[in-house]
């Protein structure tokens, strides 16, 4: 998908809510568990409630790799669902991937091209050779960790360099602006950092943001819409355990596309 096709639907839609399908066996519904492919059933049941207010989804890849063989083809379907019956949802692996060129050039060949996903979540803390092998595929995304939504991210990420006031996730954002561009290359930047989010916009106005942590973590919405969103609707606000988990009964799709409809009507009015 394009960055063209994705405003667009970010704009008919009035949305940028993305939903995350962190999908835990221990955590769906029990009646679930008598079906062939758990998993699947309820992505598929959560997708169908929620695409009328959602523009993206993103599997954790780490919830289907813990099932062995049996999650990889649960995520397989999922991914083919969506392409066959919402081709118009931007999808994204979180897979976190990043390592030496040649392994990343396997990474991003097996969720670009088997799996068919937009784009990927990378980590670049091993550099350029290992962040570009996922880039110069036609109309696919890299979404690189800039400022995650985690504790330990002030380890490392908003220390200052040195003598200067610059922190290490600006020196990240400026200096892979040379492995990419906003037609190719997004950022994931927390929502519980949103006093940061104009940081992040001082150096990339114009790339797509991709910010977790609204809801179960802690982040509100309303300041990440605020400070993130540029002139154009370059957004993606996740959200996941606070949709896909709002209920544990036979109504758990149904409750799920309220939660999704609810976080849209509030998008909404910042949508121009």
């Amino acid at each position: 998908m394009n960055r063209k096709q994705l405003v667009e639907q970010i704009r008919k839609k009035k949305s940028v809510l993305c939903v995350g399908l962190d999908t835990d066996i221990e955590k769906i519904p029990s009646f679930l568990l008598e079906k062939e492919d758990p998993v699947f059933e309820f992505n598929k049941a959560i997708i169908d409630a929620t695409h009328k207010y959602t523009v993206a989804y993103k599997p954790n890849i780490a919830f289907y790799e813990a099932l062995g063989v049996k999650g990889w083809q649960s995520l397989e379907k999922t991914i083919n669902y969506l392409n066959e019956n919402y081709p118009e949802v931007f999808t994204i692996a979180d897979a976190k991937r990043g390592d030496i060129g040649n392994t990343s050039a396997r990474y991003a060949k097996a969720f670009f091209e088997e799996l068919s996903f937009d784009s990927i979540t990378v980590a670049p803390y091993m550099g350029s050779d290992s962040v570009k092998p996922f880039t110069g595929f036609k109309n696919k995304w890299v979404i690189l960790l800039a400022l995650t939504s985690n504790p330990g991210a002030f380890d490392f990420q908003t220390q200052n360099r040195g003598n200067s006031d610059e922190m290490l996730f600006e020196k990240v954002l400026e200096e892979s602006k040379k492995w990419g561009d906003k037609e190719d290359m997004m950022y994931v930047v927390g929502a519980t950092k949103a006093d940061y989010m104009r940081k992040v916009r001082n150096v990339v106005p114009e790339n797509f943001l991709l910010v977790p942590g609204v809801g179960a973590q802690g982040g509100s919405l309303s300041e990440v819409m605020e400070n993130g969103l540029g002139k154009e609707p370059n957004l993606l606000i996740n959200s996941s355990r606070g949709v896909i988990y709002a209920s544990n009964e036979e109504d758990f799709a149904e409750i799920a596309g309220k939660k999704a409809k609810a976080l849209q009507q509030e998008m909404a009015p910042y949508i121009k």
